[in-house]
């Protein structure tokens, strides 16, 4: 076994030790010891604290928790997905406006919020109140896409440029809803 991987083993058990003693007990110098645990502090595996070595107990990683879509099953990687509010504050989070709107039908005898934020500014908006570009040639997600605006001249300037409709909530609602229905 290596001097390093011992050091680390003194270290586990006895938690700190001095350099003094750690140069007694592998009969070498101090300045040898000292270059052993500066290369085990630059690995994170030790602190240096007023002449005592201690060992660093290895950090818990949290478990990356990938939030899927309860719709497609895609991740949620956006920074600011769709947000659907039930009426006990629970929040259901989509990987996109169209799996939202999906969501919201299976959720249309509930009472509901929604957030959404606006594409161009990343504001949040009030979903019921925002205007839509449906069926774009910009498919940032889901098909046929649903790209989400505060105003309706923002929306209006997309469309130009990448196709779609203009449309409010119901009739994004009411033509996805009823062409997924149709399509299945």
């Amino acid at each position: 076994m290596k001097r390093k991987e011992k050091i680390l083993e003194i270290l586990r058990d006895r938690k700190e030790i001095t350099v003094k003693e750690l140069s007694s007990i592998f009969k070498v110098s101090e300045m040898t010891i000292y270059r052993d645990i500066r290369e085990l502090e630059s690995e994170g595996k030790i602190k240096r604290k007023h002449g005592l070595v201690i060992y660093k107990e290895p950090e818990q990683k949290d478990k990356v928790v990938i939030n899927r879509c309860p719709i497609c099953a895609k991740p949620i990687t956006r920074s600011h997905p769709y947000k659907i509010i039930l009426e006990n504050g629970n929040i259901i989070e989509t990987c996109c406006e169209h799996c939202g709107f999906l969501m919201h039908d299976r959720l249309r005898n509930e009472k509901v919020n929604a957030i959404t934020y606006d594409f161009i500014t990343e504001n949040p908006i009030t979903a019921f109140n925002a205007y839509y570009v449906f069926g774009s040639s910009a498919i940032p997600c889901c098909s046929p896409s649903v790209i989400p605006f505060a105003n309706k001249e923002d929306a209006e300037k997309f469309s130009k440029g990448f196709g779609g409709e203009v449309l409010d909530f119901r009739e994004v609602y009411n033509r996805l809803n009823n062409r997924v229905k149709f399509e299945l």
